[in-house]
């Protein structure tokens, strides 16, 4: 029979890693690509924040922007990964791409 609510809900989902592990394989090169694009633009993003007076206590120069500006989207990760969980199957259909086929099931005729 069909699982009740408190079944599905008590089932645990697999960990953003895994679950981004599988999306790359789906999706393979276009997920890629939306997560270094929200990766980088993490990166620039809090570089310009910090570059236009966003209040840093350590860091000088632009070497200590950019390692602070790192560490920020390092620290944003769970985000970036989610996002791009969510992004990727809609730029996927937006773009008309499909998921790749697993390598175990046989090509549809």
């Amino acid at each position: 029979m069909g699982e009740t609510m408190s079944e599905a809900a008590t089932e645990k989902k697999p960990p953003l890693k895994e679950r981004l592990k599988e999306l790359m394989e789906s999706y393979g090169r276009l997920g890629i690509i939306i997560y270094f694009t929200i990766f980088f633009g993490s990166i620039a993003a809090f570089t310009i924040a910090i570059k236009s007076g966003f209040e840093v206590e350590s860091g000088s120069g632009k070497t200590g922007t950019v390692v602070i500006a790192y560490a920020a989207t390092k620290a944003i990760q769970p985000f970036r990964i989610l996002a791009t969980l969510a992004l990727t199957p809609l730029v996927a259909k937006w773009t008309g791409r499909t998921k790749q086929p697993a390598e175990d099931t046989p090509p549809a005729r």
